[in-house]
């Protein structure tokens, strides 16, 4: 029946603009039509990442609620976790309309947004609304005409540090003017510095120490995965996220909007996110956290992100094509998985496949 419901809701949504499709989406999360459909807890897919504990391993991305409007209804899907985002201190309108492309032959989406978003404010209140055992992690940015970025990442590290369970520094969004440079060495040393300083003086002051984890593109040449796990290990990051959207067209079949600028999700974003995932757990070794993106539509894909070296992992443009009864799909195919493979954790598979996945040429 849910299944039903989900392919119904889905036909519904493509016959709109993507980014209408999107407010709808949202506005059925908030009115409850979409049902709760949560598989039942296995402890199987239970485990402790950066000191917080997930019923199951399957996370929102950010990018679907930017504004934390619906994060309680998104766990209600099936998520073991949700992240909110990205927000930047001041509310801005993103780049001009249209800005979201559907290539339905790839199940895939190229995007253009630009950080489009309510600001601070906003998203803040609404978290403060939510329980304080719901796992939602902030996705947080800065503005396109900012004068100060790494200011403005600090500024959300201060903002939302009592309502965030976790914080991800977003500096791999293609879609700012020059954002992604803030990926080279010297520009991610002085942010690592900033931001981990203040979650560090907010830590000591209310006793709660929140976990930071700095999200990158799949772009990046082999010396840039250098130097990101070298920075990342030097300034004690809690984990990274591994990868945002892709300027990479490679492999579409769908040409339709394939010269669109922006960043591109979905199935084809699979291969690449995931060996970038493996060469970053190669680089930074077995013990730092890693939240594997890009890609994820079936159990089979997010037990393979785990494979090539996730902890986590977290899905968005995927469940355009799926339905909102993807997460809980998944998240019973985990606990088939481990069945079949005889499991005691679903953690039991982590790094089985890392080198098969780091050998690949990027």
């Amino acid at each position: 029946m849910i299944s039903a419901l989900s392919d119904i809701a889905r036909k519904g949504l493509f016959l709109f603009d993507p980014e209408a499709a999107h407010g709808f989406s949202i506005a059925a999360l908030k009115s409850g039509l979409v049902p709760a459909c949560a598989a039942s807890a296995d402890p199987r897919l239970a485990q402790t990442v950066a000191g917080l504990r997930f019923t199951n391993p399957l996370g929102m991305a950010a990018g679907y609620d930017k504004n934390a409007e619906v994060p309680e209804a998104l766990l209600r899907l099936g998520f073991g976790f949700t992240e909110i985002g990205t927000v930047t201190p001041k509310p801005q309108p993103g780049n001009p309309k249209p800005r979201i492309f559907r290539l339905t032959a790839d199940e895939a989406v190229i995007n253009r947004l630009g950080f489009n978003n309510e600001g601070h404010a906003a998203a803040l209140r609404r978290l403060r609304a939510c329980s304080a055992d719901a796992l939602i992690g902030v996705n947080i940015g800065a503005n396109k005409d900012s004068a100060d970025r790494i200011a403005d990442y600090v500024a959300g590290v201060r903002t939302f540090y009592d309502v965030a369970r976790y914080f991800t520094v977003n500096i791999s969004s293609p879609n700012t003017p020059g954002l992604r440079d803030l990926q080279a060495r010297e520009s991610l040393a002085a942010l690592l510095s900033a931001t981990l300083s203040c979650r560090d003086e907010l830590a000591e002051q209310t006793g709660t120490r929140v976990p930071v984890f700095l999200k990158i593109a799949p772009d990046l040449p082999e010396e840039g995965l250098d130097d990101i796990a070298a920075e990342a290990l030097a300034h004690d990051l809690d984990g990274l996220i591994v990868s945002n959207t892709t300027l990479s067209r490679d492999g579409l079949t769908d040409r339709t909007h394939a010269s669109e600028a922006g960043g591109l999700s979905g199935k084809p974003l699979f291969d690449k996110s995931t060996t970038v995932l493996a060469k970053m757990r190669r680089r930074v070794g077995r013990d730092m956290p890693i939240i594997g993106v890009g890609g994820v539509n079936s159990a089979e894909t997010a037990a393979e992100k785990i494979r090539a070296g996730a902890d986590l992992v977290q899905l968005y443009s995927c469940m355009v094509y799926a339905g909102p009864g993807l997460p809980s799909a998944i998240v019973k195919g985990l606990s088939r998985i481990c069945d079949r493979e005889r499991l005691g954790s679903i953690r039991d598979i982590r790094d089985s496949r890392v080198e098969a996945w780091a050998s690949r040429l990027l």
